[in-house]
């Protein structure tokens, strides 16, 4: 490395120290962890309803000792499949949730059999299959695999191809596949990870992709512990964090001719990149004689993508400097979003046409693909794509329906017998729902109910939903009724409780009652005291601070006692989502996102503009996966709800309009 670039890093290092990146740890999870253990348990609990609560609780922290204490005062309880699960489950994890090799088989087995077909079975058995695919105990796992109905835990599905893979069995095209969302790989996917690189399934580029993945999303730890399957060719976790934590450091270090120094190098530019792009193109530009091209591009991708999250009109030039080179989901997709916001159709399809192909299928993708062929020059088969989801009751079947010149209306209602519903009220699964969420455990009660709709038809569901509504159940109500496929009832899936209070709260605000419904569907389903992780609570999730600040702009006394009081919440909420609707002078589209993550970032993301653009287009751009999805959610919800109180067919286009610059 010359003295020159050397000197070059150093300065910026200098330079940045204050600015540097900071590693995730998980100090202050675990901190927060042992906080919450202790606040469970400071009271206690004395009405048997009161230690089965204590008893989850107990068995989410994995305090063996205390679950089987508080299971042993529950000897009468109406769920007896809970409690034995809640105390079986804290003997199979540590208290970091980690699996123990030492769980007790023979326990599991008997619960196993006891509870044959129900839905707290298939829990135990994902919980069970964790501990045998640590113990690396194949011949267990298989047979327990083969009876695993939901299958849906990553981690179990890495084990899985471990257990191939232990047979004999190519599976490294799979595994590489499977690893998109290093979120949930946890011990399994790193294990499996570790075994395939020793194996040679995996190569060292493998690896090093999905230590950058990682990284890219903030999984430090995470990283470090895949880097571990480099074997002799790890670099020491000094190393590691300095390109993590203080990447123009790394950078000033010098680069040498190793597969491990370009490989930091290109994990400093992906971290560097989180920070400031324009900084990270700079660097890459400097150190680009040392990387191969394929380590090129990467650079160049990671940078394009995390310019598109800032919304930053270079990141489609950057990201045209990657090519075609292997990038993460998000940032595959972030691509597309990118060549959206610069209005270039023909980098859109190009941009499409390079995703995976399970991306390439979703409704999002094939939407906007259609957009793209259209835009440049082939309308037919622009209609082919949009025909593809025009019947689909979403976001983008909407607008697929539209780009054929269609209306959105609502479909013809299938009803069902009161007898269809009556039976119902026994469904074995549905009782042990209702019991959960009478104690506000909606996790496990949603684990209930679903587990019973997985074998039924359009009929069944239809009638399990209109039994969810008429025990006011809103949200399974509504949840239910939308899994039907060839049979509808609107009327379920956008149901429309409280009407005599929403519409009188939103007439004296003159807001479209349409939009507050679809708002709420999306929000609380309509549970009554839906409370977020973030402290929102009631059917319109409001924050305290708002609701506070809602009450003393319109005059009125507010106690926070009161919250999930219907009438007040809506009082509330609908002043406050009229007020955002005002501020973004009537777009649907910003005052969405402003009631969803605050008013400011959307004035932040609009000022990024330097065009107009439709609303679809600013929607699909919006930078947190959250809200971007909630502000689509919303509006789809509320062009069916006008529909429905209208009667008359409607336009979700015309509802998103266009977005302006300030």
């Amino acid at each position: 490395m010359s003295k020159r670039l050397t000197r070059v890093y150093r300065v910026v290092a200098a330079f940045l120290t204050a600015a540097s990146l900071v590693a995730c740890t998980t100090t202050g999870a675990a901190s927060h962890f042992r906080h919450a253990r202790l606040e469970r348990h400071t009271a206690i609990p004395q009405t048997p309803d009161e230690i089965f609560v204590a008893l989850r609780n107990a068995a989410l922290d994995n305090d063996a000792a205390r679950a089987a204490e508080l299971a042993s005062q529950l000897p009468n309880y109406p769920i007896p499949s809970y409690v034995e699960y809640f105390q079986i489950r804290p003997q199979m994890f540590d208290s970091q949730g980690k699996a123990l090799v030492d769980a007790p088989d023979d326990v599991i087995r008997a619960f196993l059999s006891k509870y044959r077909g129900r839905a707290i079975a298939d829990r135990l058995r994902n919980d069970w299959l964790l501990v045998l695919g640590k113990r690396h105990d194949w011949k267990t796992f298989d047979a327990q695999y083969a009876k695993f109905v939901l299958n849906d835990d990553t981690q179990v599905k890495c084990y899985a191809l471990m257990s191939r893979a232990s047979r004999g069995e190519q599976v490294g095209v799979l595994a590489r596949d499977l690893l998109v969302h290093p979120r949930y790989f946890g011990e399994g996917c790193v294990d499996m990870i570790n075994m395939l690189a020793q194996m040679k399934q995996l190569t060292p580029d493998d690896v090093w992709f999905q230590i950058r993945q990682a990284y890219e999303s903030n999984y430090v730890t995470l990283g470090k512990q895949i880097a571990d399957a480099l074997g002799d060719q790890r670099p020491d976790d000094a190393l590691l964090d300095m390109a993590a934590n203080r990447p123009t450091q790394l950078l000033a270090r010098g680069i040498q001719d190793t597969d491990a120094s370009r490989q930091l190098a290109l994990l400093a530019i992906t971290r560097m990149a989180r920070n400031s792009p324009a900084l990270a193109s700079a660097s890459l530009g400097e150190i680009s004689a040392y990387l191969s091209p394929q380590e090129r591009q990467a650079g160049w991708g990671e940078i394009g993508y995390q310019a598109a999250l800032e919304l930053d009109p270079q990141a489609l030039d950057w990201y045209r400097r990657s090519g075609d080179v292997r990038l993460s989901f998000p940032a595959q997709q972030w691509k597309v979003r990118a060549a959206l916001r610069a209005g270039d159709w023909t980098a859109v399809r190009s941009a499409i046409e390079q995703l995976a192909p399970e991306l390439r299928g979703d409704s999002v993708w094939i939407y906007w693909y259609g957009r793209a062929l259209s835009a440049t020059g082939q309308p037919e088969a622009a209609r082919k794509q949009f025909e593809r989801i025009s019947n689909q009751y979403n976001f983008y079947g909407q607008l697929a329906l539209e780009a054929l010149g269609g209306k959105i209306t609502i479909p013809p209602r299938t009803t069902v017998t009161p007898a269809e519903v009556d039976a119902m009220r026994n469904v074995p699964g549905f009782l042990r729902a209702e019991k959960l969420y009478a104690l506000n455990l909606r996790l496990e009660g949603n684990r209930e109910w679903n587990w019973e709709l997985r074998r039924m038809d359009d009929s069944q569901l239809l009638a399990a939903a209109e039994y969810a509504k008429s025990i006011e159940l809103y949200d399974r109500a509504v949840n239910t009724a939308d899994r039907t496929r060839t049979e509808q009832d609107f009327t379920l899936r956008y149901l429309m409780p409280f009407r005599s209070a929403m519409e009188r709260n939103a007439a004296a605000v003159d807001l479209d009652p349409a939009w507050a419904y679809g708002l709420i569907r999306q929000e609380s389903r309509f549970i009554i005291n839906a409370s977020s992780t973030v402290g929102a609570s009631g059917l319109m999730q409001l924050m305290p601070g708002t609701a506070r600040l809602v009450a003393r702009k319109i005059g009125i006394d507010y106690n926070p006692s009161a919250i999930h009081d219907i009438n007040t919440n809506l009082l509330l909420g609908t002043n406050y989502l009229s007020m955002i609707y005002n501020q973004f002078d009537g777009s649907a589209v910003l005052a969405s996102a402003g009631y969803n993550a605050g008013p400011r970032r959307p004035l932040n993301w609009r000022a990024t503009l330097t065009r107009p653009v439709e609303g679809a287009i600013f929607a699909e751009t919006i930078p947190f996966n959250e809200t971007r999805i909630y502000v689509e959610n919303v509006l789809s919800n509320t062009t069916y709800y006008a529909a429905l109180i209208s009667g008359k067919p409607q336009s979700l286009k015309a509802r998103l309009g266009t977005v302006f610059p300030q």
